[in-house]
Parts: structure tokens; sequence; C-alpha cells
């Protein structure tokens, strides 16, 4: 299928994996063969981009079990109604109406940030233990911010960037 041939970077890899999931996701009414597929090539397309980097193969399988944690962590919860999901910096932010989905973040790994009052995932490596307590707004301001997507009343709608 070759979903990624035409990708050149990571960055156009995960974009394109988003748009791939919001549409092909069993939970999206997708195809579970296809979905599969497409999980296939991603980790196929993030590996042979990463070799292309000149990472030595230490850093290229933990690029590699970076992007896949966070592939798994997203595929959990991007069918979820009412979410706001952003990438600021390193780390995946929800807000929006978290309540009723509590549990399926626990599952996922997200934690809550009880100042931010929003669910965060983030790799390992990224954990802070800054003293700093800065608001959401402030950390995306700082950071970035890209908008993966929201969801209400079972019509989710992909925010490209």
């Amino acid at each position: 299928m070759n979903y990624f041939k035409d990708c050149k970077t990571l960055e156009e890899v995960k974009a394109l994996y988003r748009t791939l999931a919001m549409h092909h996701h069993p939970d999206r009414g997708g195809d579970v063969a296809i979905m599969q597929a497409i999980n296939s090539e991603y980790a196929f397309a993030c590996a042979k981009i990463l070799k292309g980097e000149n990472l030595n193969e230490q850093d290229t399988e933990s690029e590699i079990l970076k992007a896949e944690q966070y592939r798994e962590a997203l595929e959990k919860i991007i069918h979820l109604d009412g979410l706001i999901i952003e990438l600021v910096g390193a780390w995946i932010w929800v807000t929006g109406n978290t309540y009723p989905h509590r549990a399926k973040l626990k599952e996922a790994d997200f934690m809550f940030a009880h100042k931010k009052i929003a669910w965060y995932f983030r790799a390992e490596e990224y954990k802070t233990n800054s003293r700093h307590q800065l608001t959401l707004e402030q950390i995306k301001t700082k950071y970035g911010s890209k908008d993966i997507g929201y969801s209400t009343n079972q019509k989710s709608k992909f925010l490209k960037s």
C-alpha cells in the first residue's frame, strides 16, 4: 500500500499517520485490516527515516520506541468524544470534556495535572522535575502547540496544522 512513501521527515510520517488513523481506525468505523497495515507501514517508515538521519543503532531504536509509545497512547483515546488533543513540545495534552473518559485516559498512561486541569502523556525521558509552575498556556507559548484533533457528538474533526 505504501501510505508513507512520499514522506521525507519524521514529522510528515507522524502527521500522515494521525490523518490515516482518524479515517481508518476501527473505533471510527474503519477496517481492522487496513489499520493494521497502516500501523505496520508506520513503524517501517519511522525506522527508515531515522536510519537516514545518521543516528546510531541505539538512538534509532530509542526513537522508534518513542514513536510507538505516542502512537499507542493516541490510538487509545483518539476516538473518545469531547476531547481536545494537542501536541505541546514532546508532551500530549488533553483537555475538553475529559471527566467521562478518565478511566480510559488512565488506561492509556495519561496522567492528570490538577493545577492545569488537563491530562498529559510523555515518554519517560521527557519527565521533568521543574519547580516552575507554568500554566498550560505558558507551556504552549514556550514549546509551541499543534492541534491533533477534537471530537464532539460522535463527529470527529481532524485539525491539520
